[in-house]
Parts: structure tokens; sequence; C-alpha cells
């Protein structure tokens, strides 16, 4: 499964570069046909890796959508038939310091970001320092998951543009009123040098290596999720 999902070959292609290998090295074992490949590609349980940070994370978070093919799909590729498009949202959480994905979540494509923060903060056991993502994380329920997870720990997500400070701004302001506030201030390009926003590229840069290494699809008989 793993030649396949690095070299990107159907189950055919995957069966004879693993003949072709072990005919290379010499080696008298039975090749696995193309069925038995797709049928246990069905059923495979990948285990994920244990997280290396032990210390205190900086988590960037992201999603990006793959394409789910379907049988046929090669129809609008060869004729430019019309069909309906589908895919997968991918949920990541990466570590600031190392680049390294500490948690995903695979969802449906109309599942909304803020929604898989908690689901990405269970898998991590580090301590959580700060969490910074896109505006698609502007959201109260966003700040209120970190906060009871850490009450420290710090939100950087850019306001929106239409976004207003809360009643209480000028007694007990919020996070969120922190960065409206340095925003209206010293201005957008500089709140994000200041705020350490400008970090989530790396995040971007982790979704580009995994997309150039497995692929931006997911490819399967069955229209699961899991």
């Amino acid at each position: 499964m793993t030649l396949r999902a690095v070299f990107r070959l159907a189950s055919r292609q995957t069966e004879g570069l693993i003949g072709s290998l072990l005919q290379l090295l010499g080696l008298n074992l039975a090749v696995p046909d193309h069925s038995t490949l797709s049928r246990r590609a069905e059923t495979l349980e990948v285990p994920k890796s244990s997280p290396s940070s032990r210390g205190p994370v900086h988590l960037l978070v992201d999603s990006t959508v793959l394409r789910l093919c379907r049988p046929g799909e090669w129809l609008v590729e060869k004729h430019g038939t019309q069909m309906r498009r589908s895919g997968r949202k991918l949920h990541v959480g990466v570590d600031a310091e190392t680049g390294q994905i500490l948690a995903s979540e695979l969802t449906t494509s109309d599942v909304d970001d803020g929604s898989q923060v908690e689901p990405l903060l269970d898998q991590i056991t580090a301590p959580l320092v700060s969490l910074i993502g896109d505006g698609a994380y502007d959201q109260s329920d966003v700040y209120d998951t970190v906060t009871r997870r850490r009450a420290d720990a710090v939100v950087i997500v850019p306001p929106r543009s239409t976004a207003v400070l809360s009643e209480d701004w000028e007694t007990n302001p919020t996070q969120r009123d922190q960065h409206l506030q340095c925003i209206a201030e010293h201005g957008r390009i500089s709140w994000q040098k200041r705020s350490g926003y400008n970090r989530r590229a790396l995040v971007e840069a982790s979704v580009s290596r995994f997309k150039r290494v497995i692929g931006d699809a997911v490819c399967s008989r069955t229209d699961r999720v899991a």
C-alpha cells in the first residue's frame, strides 16, 4: 500500500512493481494480485504515529480538500463528460517548531473548519501554548475550546473585516478584542508580525508536502470517511 500511495499507481501497476522488485532481489515470494490489494486497501487500518513533540506545542491548523475518485471519473478527463464532483476535507494540526503533523481528521467537504479544532486538540497530549489558524477559525467556539483546554493558551486568528469589539472590551478585553485593537492601531500587516501569525505559512507548506508525496485524492471503492 505504501508503494501504491507514494508512486500513485493503480492496483495492477502495483502488482507488477512488487513482482519486479522481488525478482530483482532474488526472492521467491508470492505476489498478491491486484484484487487482493484492492480488498486489503479497503479494510487496512493505518496506525497513527505517536507525536514526537513532548514539550509545549504551538499548533498550526488548516484544512484542504481531497478529491474523491469515483468510477467513471476518467470520462471527465477523456471526454469532458459532466458529473458531480465530490471530495473529502482533511483537517490537520502541525507543530510550528518541527513541522510534524500531530493531529488529523477526515470529514465530508461541507464540515466547518472551526468545528474540528476540538477533535484535533483531543489527539495532542503535550501542553498547548498557542493555536494559529486563518480567518475560517474566527469563531467564539474556537476561542472557548482552546481556553477550556488551557486557560493561558493564545489564539492567533485574524478577525473578520466586519468584526467589532465586545461589550466589555474596556474592562475585560478578550483575546479577539486585543487583536482588533492591535490591527486598528498598527495595521493588519504589523499585527501579523507582532502576533506570530506569519508562522501559519508552515502549515500550508506541510499540506503542500503531503499532496506532493501522497497525492490530492482519496481513492477507495467505498464512499466512507474513515
